[in-house]
């Protein structure tokens, strides 16, 4: 029986380097003591100096700060975009980013509307009749303004405010662009991938790098722009303590591996997802978060416990839930394993969500990737198996350059190969080149004339390039090895008995064999589901 390993242990032999980094990061823009309906009124009797609460005044400062965007706009020669329903920013922002030349700047300028929360005033009566206005929290579609902008320090990131009191804010940026802007400053040579790094010249320099990143750069990062950008609060608001403070709204932390063998590295996850279908279950999901979990009770744990498998495209994803948090699996890029997780509410691991909690939330992100990968089993190493079909079917260059072609599989030729092995590897003195030629000659059905002297010698270099077979010293006669004969007893057995099976029962059209049964039902399953899906559409 194999015994089933740890993903990280199988993986600990084919990844290059790693790289542990804060991805995408959504931070609220706020000011704390405006955030309430007291608040609002504290800001219009001290600041306004309004002896009447209401969001009436408020007007007046959203006139000037739309203006003032416009205006910016304008005199810097900035794109304007208006974004249209349902279009998808992160593309314009990608066409902007590729024609942009500088080293810092704004992009472009974007204004959409989106439902946001707000305060409105409302109409009350007293005791005595009489109306009176008051505040109360309320939503509403309102304008928002996007400032697409590239940093010097982060590359490229954006700033969303929000037109209307108590004039919110969104700041988004990507930590893997910022470790890669001071990579480059470094001089550490890298080739980039996509929120990542494909190759790197000092993986443990650039390591040092991603472990740097804090609050104290994410704070400088607002404070440089709310110095260049328009915002609603002036000189005299700061003063009086109105200021923009940061809140982590939701924050992703990758993992990124590079396989010595990308290729492979897509079998390689298609494999674990095959493995770990269970891996949502709610005792899975306790040892990935290091949590204890409640099924029952009035403590009972929230969310969904399960495993889902997304496919975009061609490259499918594996996501495991807990609470608001979320961890995401794929093959990036074709190069490398990410396992992503996506903390998208502090407080699911009771911690608050001011920006000065960062580096706990890493502490959590970064070891939950970890456990994940830890918990996650394979019944077998994909990638040793591809390379070890691609060392029997792939061609072979020597030391001197002399390029060796591969054994095709269910190639007659080849497969009366791996049966002579078979036979031979019974016989303790070895074999002779007149002994294979006149062996696979009959497995062919051919006349020992036709198989030359020179075609076998042609096969035993194919053979022995592959330490299928080994010369006896100072002898014209070979040996099988231990590699060649299982090698051999395998790939005969699945010819004969897997493929030209199945195959026949597939081609059988006299009966019905389970394997074409089953066949065709799956077949006849796919084709009302596409049916149904038309008709429904």
């Amino acid at each position: 029986m194999t015994v089933a390993r740890a993903v990280d242990d199988v993986l600990s032999e084919h990844v290059v380097f790693d790289v542990e980094c804060i991805d995408r990061m959504f931070c609220n823009v706020y000011v704390p003591g405006l955030q309430y309906p007291a608040g609002l009124v504290g800001y219009v009797h001290r600041r306004l100096g309004l002896p009447i609460a209401s969001t009436a005044p408020l007007v007046k400062i959203t006139d000037a700060f739309c203006t003032a965007v416009h205006r910016f706009a304008r005199d810097n020669a900035i794109p304007w975009v208006n974004f249209a329903k349902g279009q998808r920013k992160d593309d314009i922002a990608h066409e902007h980013l590729a024609r942009f030349t500088g080293t810092e700047g704004v992009l472009f300028v974007g204004r959409a509307q989106e439902k946001t929360k707000l305060f409105r005033t409302e109409k009350r009566r007293d005791t005595n009749g009489d109306s009176y206005p008051w505040i109360v929290p309320a939503s509403g579609l309102i304008n928002h303004f996007y400032f697409y902008c590239y940093d010097e320090d982060f590359g490229p990131f954006f700033i969303k405010f929000c037109s209307y009191f108590p004039y919110n804010a969104k700041l988004c940026l990507n930590g893997n662009h910022w470790a890669q802007r001071q990579a480059a400053k470094a001089g550490i040579g890298f080739t980039p991938l996509d929120n990542g790094f494909a190759a790197v010249e000092d993986p443990a320099a650039l390591q040092a790098i991603c472990d740097s990143l804090g609050p104290e750069h994410i704070e400088a990062l607002l404070d440089k722009w709310l110095a260049v950008l328009p915002h609603p609060f002036s000189a005299a608001d700061h003063a009086a303590g109105y200021r923009y403070e940061l809140s982590i709204l939701q924050a992703e932390f990758s993992l990124t591996q590079m396989l010595d063998k990308p290729v492979a590295g897509r079998m390689f996850f298609e494999q674990v997802i095959r493995d770990n279908l269970d891996i949502g279950r709610p005792d899975q999901v306790a040892l990935i978060f290091d949590r204890r979990l409640m099924r029952r009770g009035p403590r009972c744990t929230p969310g969904s416990f399960r495993t889902r498998v997304i496919t975009a495209g061609v490259t499918p994803s594996l996501h495991v839930d807990y609470k608001h948090t979320r961890i995401k699996q794929y093959h990036k890029e074709g190069k490398a394993l990410r396992t992503e997780t996506t903390i998208n509410d502090t407080t699911d691991f009771s911690i608050g969500k001011r920006l000065t909690n960062l580096p706990a939330l890493r502490e959590i992100g970064f070891s939950a990737n970890r456990r994940l990968l830890h918990v996650q089993r394979l019944s077998h190493d994909p990638i040793t198996g591809a390379e070890a079909l691609d060392t029997i079917t792939a061609a072979v260059t020597t030391a001197t350059g002399t390029r060796i072609p591969g054994l095709r599989l269910a190639q007659r030729r080849s497969h009366a190969l791996l049966q002579a092995l078979l036979t031979f590897g019974c016989q303790t003195n070895g074999f002779t080149n007149r002994d294979l030629r006149i062996l696979t000659a009959e497995l062919r059905g051919l006349p020992p004339d036709e198989v030359t002297a020179g075609q076998t010698t042609y096969d035993l270099r194919r053979l022995k390039s592959r330490g299928m077979i080994t010369r006896i010293p100072h002898s014209n006669r070979y040996t099988v090895t231990d590699r060649g004969l299982h090698t051999a007893h395998f790939l005969t057995c699945v010819h004969d008995r897997f493929l030209l099976t199945g195959l026949a029962h597939l081609s059988d059209h006299t009966t019905a064999p389970p394997l074409q049964q089953a066949s065709r039902a799956y077949n006849a399953a796919l084709q009302t589901l596409s049916h149904t899906t038309l008709l429904a559409a």
